[in-house]
Formats: C-alpha cells, sequence, structure tokens
C-alpha cells in the first residue's frame, strides 16, 4: 500500500469504526493506517456535522470577517501569540518562508480551559459566531477522539491510548478568511498558504468554500483535494509524525492562489486542529524505531514543540 501513488486520497466512513461489526471496524483501521502510512490524507464521512451546522458555522464566519477592520482589531490580543481571537493580514508566516500568507483568521480554543489554558474571545456584536463555533469545534473534537481511538489500533497500541492525553486538549478551531486579491498588487511569492505541514496530532477540515488545497505526493507531484459536502480532509500532523518516528505521515500542503480571473473572490475554510495538552511526551514510540528506521526526532514535549513552531510561524515573538 505505501508504494502507490494516489490520484486522490482516499474516502472512509466512520460509521465503519462504531458500526459495533468487528470486521468492519478492523478494516476502518487497516484502510486509515494504510492511508496515514502512505499519503497522511483521507476524507471521512459520518462525523457528526450537519448541514444546518455547517451553513450556520459559514454563515457566522462570514458575517465577522465582513466587518470593518476597527471591529475586527477589537478581538485581537497580540499577548496571546495567535491562540485565541482574530489574527490580521499578513501575520502568519509558514514555516521556511519569507513572505507572509495571504489571510486572516480567527481562533477558538478548549471550550473548557484548564491548567492556565487562555479563556476563549468572542465577538460581542456577533453572537451566532460564538454559538457555532462552540458546538462545530465539540463536534469535531468528539470525531477526532474517536480517529485517534483508531489510529491507537492501527499502532498496536491500547485503544484508549490518546484519550487521557486529548482530554481539555489545546486544539484549535481555526476559521480562515483568504480575502479577494488585486491580481497586480499580489507580492511576488506571496500564496494563500504557503507549503507547509501542521502542528498538532490530526487536522480535521471541512469543505472549504471554493477549490486551492493541493497536497505534496511522495514523487513531487502536488495533487489538488477537495472535499465532498458530506466530508472532512483528515490528515496527519507534525506531533503524530514525531509520535510514530515518521511512520504515519505529516505531508505538506498549501492553498494555492485562484486563476487571475477568480482572484477577487474570497475562500473561506475551517480547520479544527486537534492537540493533546502540553505535557504529552511526543518521544517517538519504540515500535516504530528499528534498526531500518532509526529515530529520527529529539525527544520533546507537545507544548515545548508548539511553542517552538508558534516563534518559526512569526505569532510568538519572544
Amino acid at each position: 500500500m505505501s508504494d502507490i501513488l494516489y490520484d486522490q486520497i482516499p474516502s472512509l466512513d466512520l460509521a465503519d469504526f462504531k458500526s459495533g461489526d468487528p470486521e468492519r471496524k478492523a478494516q476502518f483501521v487497516r484502510d486509515l493506517g494504510a492511508a496515514f502510512n502512505n499519503i497522511g490524507f483521507v476524507s471521512i464521512r459520518n462525523h457528526g456535522l450537519t448541514d444546518e451546522l455547517t451553513d450556520n458555522l459559514y454563515s457566522s464566519v462570514k458575517d465577522f470577517f465582513s466587518a470593518d477592520e476597527e471591529t475586527k482589531k477589537k478581538y485581537e490580543f497580540p499577548e496571546l501569540h495567535g491562540q485565541r481571537g482574530y489574527v490580521g493580514k499578513n501575520k502568519e508566516t509558514a514555516k521556511g518562508f519569507k513572505v507572509a500568507d495571504l489571510k486572516e483568521f480567527y481562533h477558538v480554543g478548549q471550550p473548557e480551559p484548564i491548567n492556565g489554558m487562555p479563556e476563549n474571545v468572542f465577538p460581542d456584536e456577533f453572537p451566532d459566531f460564538r454559538k457555532n463555533t462552540v458546538i462545530t469545534y465539540q463536534t469535531l473534537e468528539n470525531a477526532g477522539r474517536t480517529l485517534l481511538r483508531a489510529i491507537a489500533l492501527y499502532l498496536e497500541l491500547p485503544e484508549d491510548y490518546f484519550e487521557d492525553k486529548v482530554d481539555h486538549g489545546d486544539s484549535i478551531l481555526r476559521a480562515i478568511h483568504y480575502f479577494p486579491l488585486n491580481p497586480d498588487l499580489v507580492q511576488e511569492g506571496a500564496v494563500r498558504a504557503a507549503a507547509h505541514g501542521d502542528i498538532n496530532l490530526i487536522t480535521l477540515l471541512m469543505g472549504a468554500s471554493a477549490e486551492g488545497l493541493e497536497v505534496l505526493r511522495r514523487d513531487g507531484k502536488w495533487i489538488p483535494i477537495t472535499a465532498l459536502p458530506d466530508q472532512v480532509i483528515v490528515n496527519v500532523g507534525d506531533m503524530l509524525d514525531r509520535l510514530t518516528n515518521h511512520k504515519l505521515k505529516s505531508t505538506i500542503h498549501r492553498v494555492v492562489n485562484p486563476p487571475r480571473e477568480k482572484m477577487n473572490s474570497p475562500r473561506y475554510s475551517i480547520p479544527f486542529f486537534m492537540h493533546p495538552r502540553g505535557d504529552m511526551d511526543l518521544t517517538s514510540l519504540e515500535s516504530c524505531i528499528s534498526t531500518e528506521n532509526p529515530k529520527i526526532y529529539e525527544d520533546m514535549t507537545a507544548g515545548a514543540f508548539l511553542d517552538e513552531r508558534l516563534r518559526e510561524l512569526g505569532l510568538k515573538k519572544s
């Protein structure tokens, strides 16, 4: 399976894992593991989101980003290093790049923060924004926990291996607005989201409002990814890659600029970044280390790794 070069990412049904049928469950685990061992991406059905919630969420997000700059900046707090609230345009730069991404976004974190986590910040002018983002956060967090149970089984760990590590975790729901572009004024090298890997354990991405997401295949070819309306896209993040010594692969992806004739159209995207608590040990599992696959990562906690990456992204200055 790891030798396959996918033209599109595999599609799986989370209902198979939860069916109560041992063989359907086992097949889901095998298929998920094979995809994550290869391209690091799958699309998932029966994730818990409804069409109504998705429509309400996107409506709330569009309303907020349509507000004037003064209103949006009321909810930008640099001392939170972009982990809660609004982050303005040209503030995040992908690791290894010098030009900032062409986007603005809003972060919603753990609804029940513990151990010094920052409280959420919500826009008073848009009460539905709070309601819809929190419900979506909780729905995708539940789907993520289920997927992590499947991942644990694939790694021959106890099914509940990740449970205590993600309970009240540092997960983030990010509402992104890729604003309209003037093709004559776009800085050379600037794109909506430069090539990057995600920081976290896994990412669950709702269908975006427009095309643009591309995944870098093992042979160096970029393949376009578009979720169907009933799917979320799930990919391995760098933390899970570290834990499994690159057995499960955090694959580089990007959001390219649209064709010139569509550059004046906005794009909205809402990923859920599933993080553990900061004290999780990301030391690579012994079962993923061998003579053929020697250990490639230094030992680190999730909190230390997140801190390192926030500095690399330019969201944390000191």
